[in-house]
């Protein structure tokens, strides 16, 4: 179960974020966050696993479900060397990479969500949404009539679309992504994981209807 300790640890490491810290803190990195995750995402298989057959939970602790602490800082102004969040997708199994369709948890001080969906798809992937937008808008609406979708959009319609179109505001989005809010309390209490699965399900038709866009099964 993850405990405040895991928050604690996060905390510490945003305040110490460098090599010789993290490497005198492994064991605690090990026992206080990878082990209650790697617990949270064998718990959640099951559970997600009803919802669809085609998204991967993954718990092993490396190559897993869990995204690595290790920041990529190759083109960042940004050095320090870790995450201070831990993010566990779990994405659709024709997915190779973050892009990919697939539910998200997040757990970081004062910032804690859950949602599905897909964040920030590129190219003709990006361009295959737009589409099913335009040529199923009804289904569309049904599948986000209760969702609020975040992300970013573009200033203006893209290209190739239609600027006066009913479901502009849709198709002007980069992602088409839902989560719910939480806190700390709720993600360190024995409810989590039934809160995690009922926001799964609630995101379940939009990412039907993005699977569809894509080709893929769901």
């Amino acid at each position: 179960m993850i405990t405040p300790a895991l928050f604690n640890f996060l905390r510490d490491l945003a305040a110490n974020n460098d090599r010789t810290w993290f490497k005198a803190q492994k064991a605690r990195y090990q026992a206080e966050v990878v082990e209650p995750v790697t617990e949270f995402i064998e718990n959640m298989a099951p559970r997600v696993g009803m919802i669809s057959p085609h998204i991967v939970v993954d718990p092993r602790p490396n190559g897993g479900s869990r995204f690595r602490i290790y920041r990529d800082t190759r083109f960042s102004k940004d050095k320090s060397p870790y995450k201070t969040q831990v993010g566990c997708q779990f994405r659709h199994s024709a997915g190779k990479d973050a892009h990919a369709p697939g539910f998200y948890v997040h757990l970081a001080p004062g910032e804690v969500f859950f949602g599905g969906g897909v964040w920030g798809p590129q190219g003709e992937a990006l361009r295959a949404i737009r589409q099913r937008i335009v040529n199923k808008p009804e289904r569309w609406q049904e599948a986000t009539e209760k969702l609020d979708l975040r992300g970013d959009q573009l200033v203006r319609a893209p290209k190739g679309f239609d600027p006066q179109h009913p479901l502009i505001d849709d198709l002007r989005r980069k992602s088409f992504f839902s989560f719910q809010d939480a806190d700390e309390a709720l993600a360190t209490s024995k409810p989590f994981e039934q809160a995690v699965e009922q926001q799964f399900r609630k995101v379940a038709p939009l990412m039907g209807f993005v699977a569809d866009a894509l080709g893929l099964e769901f």
